[in-house]
């Protein structure tokens, strides 16, 4: 399933900078558009992944302990 999400994007001097709008802590800088754009994919990727493995372990923790 896709999932579609904002990025804010800007060029300040030679760098371009983005974030993607709903998700703390994603954000980056590259010399490039296009290159920023594929490492907001992939910082968007492996945060949605961590986050799915943190729900996952609080699920296990809270299943022990009840």
């Amino acid at each position: 399933m896709e999932q579609i999400s904002t990025a804010v994007i800007k060029q300040r001097d030679e760098w371009w900078i983005g974030w993607i709008k709903k998700a703390p802590g994603v954000n980056c800088q590259e010399l490039t558009r296009e290159e920023l754009l594929d490492t907001l994919r992939i910082t968007l990727r492996e945060a949605l992944e961590f986050n799915r493995q943190e729900a996952r372990i609080c699920v296990h923790d809270r299943e022990n302990v009840q």
